[in-house]
């Protein structure tokens, strides 16, 4: 049978965009919570691998979203029962609520395509996929404690925590490895007025517009490697 994907989306604008392309490669099933049309979380025996997407809010937020509660125990029973998860931006910042960790504003936003680096020597079979200095998108204002257990895989200097992992079956990333043309104009339309004049790891929509195209192509192998590691250890039923 099949891999099995199940990807939770937010907001109607930050979808799955080149995993979608990498579950159709592998021949996957995916199944989709859309949380912004109240639709209900699935059951932790209807997947393989857990995708959490992004979202313009804070995961902080559980009196005025009480569904973040549901999906933090959705990450929790997802992980005890050895499922693989991947939580992209707002997905990671909810592994790490999750797991007890700290949410807050970051020193800096960071929004378009920035450099960032591997961290040297990560005990981790992650550690590898990323190259020792890579460029993915960015569009997030705030970052997290890493949880108890993780291993940092990636940092920038903007915001130390990028990307972790726990174990060989989740991992979470501030950035999008994801992104492609289509996904980046959809943030730039909706959440535009998140850009801030004169940021320092900001760019305009014609920059980032104009750099999507050769630099999506260049992370989307990062991507695939990743998940494909991801998948690696799962008997598919």
């Amino acid at each position: 049978m099949s891999l099995r994907i199940h990807v939770v989306e937010h907001v109607p604008f930050e979808g799955p965009a080149e995993i979608g392309r990498w579950a159709s490669l592998r021949g996957a099933v995916m199944g989709r919570t859309r949380v912004y049309e109240g639709e209900a979380f699935p059951k932790v025996g209807d997947f393989d691998l857990l995708v959490l997407m992004g979202g313009p809010m804070s995961v902080t937020e559980e009196t005025a979203l009480p569904w973040l509660v549901l999906e933090k125990q959705l990450v929790r029973d997802a992980m005890e029962a050895g499922r693989s998860v991947l939580g992209i931006c707002l997905g990671a910042q909810m592994i790490a609520s999750a797991l007890g960790s700290a949410i807050y504003r970051a020193s800096e936003k960071e929004i378009g395509w920035f450099p960032a680096r591997r961290v040297v020597d990560a005990g981790s079979p992650f550690a590898r996929i990323f190259p020792s200095d890579f460029t993915p998108f960015h569009w997030h204002g705030e970052t997290f404690d890493l949880p108890a257990g993780s291993v940092l895989l990636a940092s920038t200097d903007a915001v130390p925590h990028q990307a972790f992992a726990i174990g060989a079956r989740v991992v979470g990333m501030q950035f999008h490895l994801e992104a492609t043309p289509a996904s980046v104009d959809l943030l730039i339309e909706h959440c535009v007025g998140d850009i801030t004049p004169g940021g320092l790891y900001q760019q305009s929509p014609d920059v980032m517009r104009n750099k999507t195209p050769s630099a999506s192509q260049s992370v989307h192998p990062i991507l695939h490697a990743l998940l494909d590691q991801l998948c690696a250890s799962i008997a598919i039923r």
